[in-house]
């Protein structure tokens, strides 16, 4: 996923964990950036794509037309691993079977039927 010619950053994580077992703290956690592109996303993961909106940049930045969608609820090893399916990549048996759930998960709500058919079969 080139940064360069992206027009679509993910920000994945960033959310809130529990600082330790027995506080009531939270802590915010660091967001790892992924780089896609739109026409992949509509032709290999539609839901995906919806909700980075329109070409037109959408929540983007102004001087380059990138749009930022900030995803919460997705570990992001799992992202990186849907992402690498989506651009034509292979997953391992071993991985596929260490996150099968978390991918299910994923594959289903971002409409990446074939994934989330190969995680039901491990």
């Amino acid at each position: 996923m080139d940064e360069s010619s992206a027009d679509v950053v993910f920000e994945v994580g960033g959310g809130q964990q529990q600082a330790v077992e027995n506080d009531h703290k939270k802590a915010k956690t660091s967001s790892i950036s992924f780089y896609a592109h739109r026409l992949i996303l509509q032709k290999c993961a539609p839901a995906l794509a919806e909700i980075c909106g329109s070409d037109s940049g959408g929540r983007g930045d102004n001087n380059n037309n990138m749009t930022s969608v900030p995803i919460t609820n997705i570990k992001p090893n799992v992202f990186r691993s849907l992402l690498h399916y989506v651009y034509g990549g292979k997953l391992s048996d071993a991985e596929l079977e260490e996150n099968a759930k978390d991918l299910i998960d994923a594959a289903d709500k971002f409409g990446v039927v074939n994934l989330k058919l190969e995680a039901e079969v491990c």
